[in-house]
């Protein structure tokens, strides 16, 4: 009898584990695979045949203050993430001095020189640097290695965020503060700028753009550091511009939820498309406890909006979302 409570209580802790993620809940604790919650603040996402990989500023309690950490998940479903380990534990790699900066990692692979390649806000503590970093990769999961950094067109580069376009040109969004914000396009092997698209003259960080159904809709959020605002939207026929005004993609009094955009995903199956903002829910004096914020958007015609975020599945081989009764 003893044996058969011991094995039933294996099982039922094995199952507790291993259970799956039935959907994504909106600024709740996400679980790995292990159970943690996910530390990919910060982040980005890339798809390699049938896997997406999320990377992000890995920011769990008990890590060495004399590095900078780069954390990565797998999914096959944008529900259920395997960590696959930190991929960046860089000790300062310029002479940056204490509390040096490593934000916002953003990861393309080059299919010409099949390397993985990781932009990332490089800095010191009083943001003054303002460059970025660029580590590269053989493989999907690390470890990446410290190529170089620079300002992006001579310009200061802050808040970073990745665009990959329909016909897998890659692009990086960078904030400038002096002018606004700096859509460019990657060179061949992905390791500098080739030219710039648009400087959209904006006070905005937090750039994420997606293109739908021939319209290029680009969103950011203001210059409040951690505190949230009113994040907003504007379209574009052609990444080079003109842009339309700004406006908000959310009710302003919500402050878009109490996150800060970072990414759109955009989910092409057999039956729908849905896009997918991804926010963070930046907690400072506890960032380990950071939240994300996932909202399939109202997009269409000019228009985005995000509505009150509640728990939904998301099917990625049809492309459809549906809220979930819970």
């Amino acid at each position: 009898m003893k044996r058969y409570f011991i094995t039933l209580a294996a099982v039922f802790i094995s199952i507790t584990l291993f259970a799956q993620n039935k959907n994504i809940d909106p600024g709740a604790v996400w679980p790995d695979n292990n159970g943690d919650h996910i530390q990919a603040h910060g982040g980005g996402i890339i798809k390699i045949k049938n896997t997406y990989y999320w990377y992000g500023e890995e920011r769990r309690k008990g890590l060495d203050t004399n590095y900078r950490y780069v954390s990565c998940y797998s999914s096959p479903d944008l529900m259920n993430w395997k960590f696959m380990g930190d991929v960046v534990k860089m000790q300062d790699p310029e002479n940056l001095g204490y509390r040096w900066i490593l934000e916002r990692p953003k990861v393309y692979y080059n299919k010409p020189t099949k390397k993985y390649v990781m932009y990332f806000h490089l800095d010191t503590r009083n943001y003054k640097y303002a460059r970025i970093g660029i580590a590269i990769s053989d493989k999907p999961d690390g470890d990446f290695k410290f190529v170089k950094s620079f300002r992006p067109l001579d310009h200061e580069s802050r808040d970073i965020g990745q665009f990959i376009d329909d016909d897998g040109t890659a692009y990086l969004v960078f904030e400038d503060r002096a002018l606004g914000f700096h859509i460019a396009k990657l060179s061949g092997d992905y390791l500098s700028i080739e030219k710039e698209m648009s400087l959209v003259k904006e006070p905005l960080e937090g750039g994420a753009i997606v293109h739908y159904k021939g319209l290029y809709y680009a969103i950011g959020s203001a210059l409040t550091g951690w505190n949230p605002n009113p994040n907003k939207y504007a379209t574009s026929k052609s990444l080079e511009g003109p842009w339309t005004e700004f406006k908000d993609i959310a009710p302003p009094e919500t402050k878009t939820y109490g996150s800060q955009s970072t990414m759109l995903i955009k989910v092409i199956g057999s039956k729908s498309t849905t896009v997918i903002y991804m926010g963070d829910q930046w907690r400072p004096k506890s960032q380990w406890d950071s939240r994300y914020l996932w909202i399939p958007v109202e997009i269409g015609e000019g228009k985005l909006w995000l509505p009150s975020p509640k728990p939904f599945t998301i099917d990625v081989k049809t492309g459809e979302f549906k809220y979930s009764n819970n």
